[in-house]
C-alpha cells in the first residue's frame, strides 16, 4: 500500500514479531495493553491464531491480532496502529486482511475502547447490544 507521502507499507500474514516490537507498536498507537509485561506479550503472540502486520521497511507500525476457529467465529483481540500511521487505511486494510483469512462463514467481533466507539461503524462494524464480558483481574 503506498500513500501520499511516499511511504510504502506491506503488509504480513504470520511473520514474526518480538514482544518489543509489539510493546512499542501498543504504546505508539495509544491502545492500553500491557506494554511493560513483555513475557505477557509474548504469550499473547505465542497463542494468537492470527497475527497481520503492517510495516514500514523493517519497523512495526500496525497489528491485527486475532483468536479463532477459521468456522464460526473470530476475536479481533488487538487492531492498534501506530498513531504516526493513523488515518491512512492501515486499520481498515487489516481488518479486510483479517475477513480474507477467515472467510465468509466466520463472525469477526471485538471489544472497543470507548475512544474507537467511532471508528468500528466506519470501517464496516457494525454495534451490537447483547455481549456480557467477565473483566480479567489483572
Amino acid at each position: 500500500m503506498n500513500f501520499s507521502d511516499g511511504k510504502s507499507i506491506e503488509f504480513k500474514i504470520g511473520a514474526t514479531v518480538i514482544a518489543e516490537e509489539l510493546s512499542d507498536v501498543f504504546k505508539m498507537s495509544g491502545i492500553r495493553r500491557p506494554v511493560n509485561d513483555l513475557p505477557r506479550l509474548k504469550r499473547m503472540i505465542e497463542h494468537a491464531d492470527l497475527l497481520i502486520t503492517a510495516w514500514d521497511e523493517q519497523t512495526l507500525v500496525g497489528v491485527a491480532r486475532a483468536i479463532t476457529d477459521f468456522s464460526y467465529c473470530c476475536y479481533l483481540s488487538d487492531l492498534a496502529v501506530n498513531k504516526d500511521y493513523q488515518k491512512r487505511g492501515i486499520g481498515k486494510e487489516l481488518v479486510r486482511l483479517v475477513q480474507e483469512e477467515i472467510g465468509d462463514e466466520v463472525m469477526l467481533l471485538l471489544l472497543s475502547a470507548p475512544a474507537a466507539m467511532e471508528y468500528y461503524p466506519r470501517i464496516g462494524f457494525d454495534k451490537v447490544e447483547n455481549g456480557f464480558i467477565i473483566p480479567r483481574k489483572k
